[in-house]
């Protein structure tokens, strides 16, 4: 079982151009959209949040059970759901303003345990930066590595979203002995300062950078092996990042690899198809509107392929 622990939100998707375009509401969240990508590539995924009991909470538990994500783990409350307005620029990258005053994902709480087999916790995005959630997230990251559960974690930084940029870079440093796969965009490494190579030094069995069309990126204590981007046209690259978490966890997980002994093990060879199958996920999600991440029968054969 891989759990993703933090918000499920809505998207405000412009329809159109112009600062008055409607808006289509869209089920996201880089957790949200990280858990549906792994249950659509078939791994037992558990979602563990807090999400409102208005109807867009509804909506949101509705998509994840749909892709077969357990949701007994997420917790309820009459507060309004987080709303993320999207803006999609020529070249199909999106960017975010968000309304998450008062909002039911900031007042999580870490549960007493995790789901029963599980084998990896995934964090990242809002979650750990709006507080009183963001400090129980982090509780509950420290309390799974303390028990050897592997952890991942993707800062995916949304800048308007914290005050205080140095103190949040501090404490990204001090996630980093309890992080086992720490994954960002270059645009993400670039915001926190250091370098992969430091930041491995500091507890990760392996960093992944990913650059857009440009391909991804991996660093481990025994070198680096980097892939091209698959060549796509883009509609939009909504829950891109998203997606290649999914399909990491995914692929680790296929290997038997979700523990940072078993990740240091991995050669050249099990990375290149790593990233591969990362990339290739991660493009067919670009190739339509909105996270719609892949379903295991669109990469049939590719984590294999040599």
């Amino acid at each position: 079982m891989i759990v993703v622990a933090g918000e499920a939100l809505i998207d405000l998707v412009p329809q159109g151009t112009g600062a008055l375009a409607s808006l289509r509401p869209a089920l996201g969240g880089g957790p949200f959209n990280t858990a549906v990508a792994l249950g659509r590539l078939g791994s037992p995924t558990a979602f563990c949040s807090r999400t409102s009991s208005d109807a867009f909470g509804e909506a949101l538990l509705d998509g994840l059970r749909r892709d077969g994500v357990d949701v007994s783990a997420v917790q309820r409350g009459p507060e309004p759901t987080t709303l993320a307005v999207a803006t999609v620029d020529a070249g199909g990258s999106a960017a975010y303003s968000f309304y998450v005053d008062g909002t039911a994902d900031r007042l999580f709480t870490a549960p007493a345990a995790l789901p029963e087999g599980t084998r990896a916790v995934s964090f990242g995005t809002c979650s750990l930066v709006l507080e009183p959630g963001a400090t129980a997230y982090e509780e509950l990251m420290r309390a799974a590595a303390a028990q050897g559960v592997f952890t991942a974690l993707d800062p995916n930084i949304r800048p308007g979203l914290i005050p205080d940029p140095d103190a949040y870079r501090a404490r990204f440093r001090r996630w980093l002995p309890s992080v086992s796969l720490l994954k960002l965009s270059a645009e993400d490494a670039e915001w926190l300062g250091g370098t992969p190579r430091e930041w491995l030094a500091e507890g990760p069995a392996a960093v992944v950078i990913t650059h857009g069309g440009d391909g991804l990126t991996v660093f481990t204590r025994d070198g680096e092996h980097s892939v091209p981007g698959e060549k796509i046209d883009v509609v939009d690259t909504i829950g891109a990042g998203d997606t290649v978490n999914a399909a990491l966890l995914h692929g680790l997980a296929v290997r038997d690899a979700l523990s940072p002994h078993a990740v240091a093990r991995l050669g050249a060879d099990d990375w290149t198809a790593l990233l591969r199958f990362a990339a290739r996920a991660a493009a067919i999600t670009c190739s339509r509107a909105g996270a719609e991440p892949p379903y295991a029968s669109e990469l049939a054969g590719v984590l294999d392929a040599d």
